[in-house]
């Protein structure tokens, strides 16, 4: 008895743990799946199929609501054999996966927690080894673990459970996603983000010198840099220092000037229209946007579509748009980070960033004017309430919360009914069960 004891016990728990960790890591997929596709895409590149890129945003819906129902499914004990097996199955693929990626470093990060929890390849390897050993446990004693429905209702569970994760993929992509983990999230200021703090970790390196054959490794400080007699042969990193979350912000305009500083510093408005790729971008809210620049014009403030396409990716769009607005030009990867659309706008004010909208979202220039100024403090805001830089990211994220209480009680109350539905039905069936038996 105290065996079997111990087996449930470590099975729950492996239980609880692997499936933490799956529902975990398939939200915070499904919250940001455009930064999920952009990842999938560096594999996909980075493993030579390339022919395969067009498939990036399928495979990030898919990954994100595979792992989120395989994660739930292990939580709520639904098809306890199957799921176990699936969930194996995974992690026999992944830990190898990791392990490559931890020898080789194709890739900076796996990316499985996206950018809300970045960890090392190595940290991942050894993160998928303590999973695997859990996973095949859970395999071996599944019949150990709590249901928490009957075998009529796991169905509904796991298809509920999948397609609600798609559709949350799909507002989060038609929409920017309703957390944002990266560092030019509304609130912040891009200054505080790019500052390294007095006592932060120095990066530190050995130098190898070679003489007469033999090779030894120096500190910055006794490298024999001015000494003939000795050869400089590599360098390696033994530590590294302190990253700031924005290490840059490089805007160049035509004449190949970077002035990203010179207008973050200015106190006027500034409006930027980010566009990773013009040949790419949506099109379908150009009188929208249109709208945006007419009113930076008559308010005096700074305007700006920022792009990471050639001179001629902005003279089809100029000739496809009519837009008559000045460019810039950056590196795509950063563009990709600032905000998750294509093209998507910014309001950014001394360097903290006011406002994002996804382009579906531009409001229109009424509501848009009434908007800017209330986060300007200009007026007070539509509502009635008093709208200042620091109301408005408050009243944000009141916004954010009635959205995400939302969502968990769309998510929440079918799985609840159902479970009611299926424990009373489950209990009349034992009585009949029961009375029939007593009745012989």
């Amino acid at each position: 008895m105290k065996k079997e004891l111990i087996i449930k016990i470590a099975a729950e728990f492996s239980r609880v743990l692997v499936g933490a960790v799956f529902v975990f890591s398939g939200l915070v997929k499904a919250i940001d799946p455009v930064g999920t596709a952009f990842k999938i895409k560096e594999y996909l590149s980075t493993f030579g199929l390339d022919y395969f890129l067009w498939t990036d945003h399928l495979l990030s819906f898919g990954q994100a609501a595979l792992e989120f129902t395989l994660g739930f499914c292990l939580l709520t004990g639904v098809y306890r054999k199957l799921i176990s097996l699936c969930t194996l199955l995974v992690m026999c693929f992944m830990t190898p996966l990791t392990l490559y990626l931890a020898l080789y470093n194709p890739v900076s990060d796996c990316g499985c927690f996206g950018d809300a929890l970045v960890i090392t390849n190595w940290q991942t390897f050894y993160k998928n080894i303590v999973l695997l050993a859990c996973t095949i446990f859970l395999y071996l004693y599944c019949r150990r673990l709590t249901s928490f429905y009957t075998y009529r209702a796991y169905w509904f569970v796991v298809l509920f459970s999948f397609f609600f994760c798609i559709a949350f993929c799909i507002r989060n992509y038609d929409h920017l996603p309703i957390l944002d983990f990266r560092p030019y999230k509304v609130g912040n200021n891009i200054f505080r983000q790019m500052e390294i703090p007095e006592n932060a970790p120095q990066a530190e390196y050995r130098f190898i010198y070679e003489k007469d054959g033999v090779k030894r490794e120096f500190a910055l400080k006794d490298a024999p840099a001015d000494d003939s007699t000795w050869t400089y042969v590599d360098s390696r990193q033994i530590r590294k220092g302190f990253i700031p979350a924005i290490t840059s912000f490089e805007l160049y305009n035509e004449e190949g000037e970077n002035i990203g500083m010179k207008i973050l510093n200015q106190s006027e408005p500034l409006f930027l229209l980010v566009a990773p790729a013009l040949e790419t971008a949506s099109d379908q809210h150009i009188e929208a946007i249109n709208h945006v620049y007419d009113l930076a014009r008559e308010k005096r403030y700074l305007f700006y579509c920022v792009t990471a396409s050639s001179p001629e990716g902005v003279g089809e769009w100029q000739k496809n748009t009519g837009a008559d607005y000045p460019f810039l030009t950056a590196d795509d990867i950063v563009l990709k980070t600032m905000i998750r659309s294509n093209p998507g706008l910014m309001l950014i004010r001394e360097g903290t960033i006011l406002a994002k909208w996804h382009h579906n979202d531009i409001p229109n220039e009424n509501a848009l004017a009434e908007t800017v100024a209330a986060y300007l403090g200009e007026t007070p805001l539509p509502e009635g309430e008093a709208g200042d830089a620091k109301a408005m990211p408050a009243k944000k994220n009141r916004q954010d919360g009635e959205r995400w209480l939302r969502i968990i009680s769309g998510f929440v109350l079918p799985l609840l009914l159902v479970w009611v539905y299926d424990f009373f039905r489950n209990r009349r069936t034992r009585r009949k069960k029961t009375g029939l038996h007593t009745t012989k």
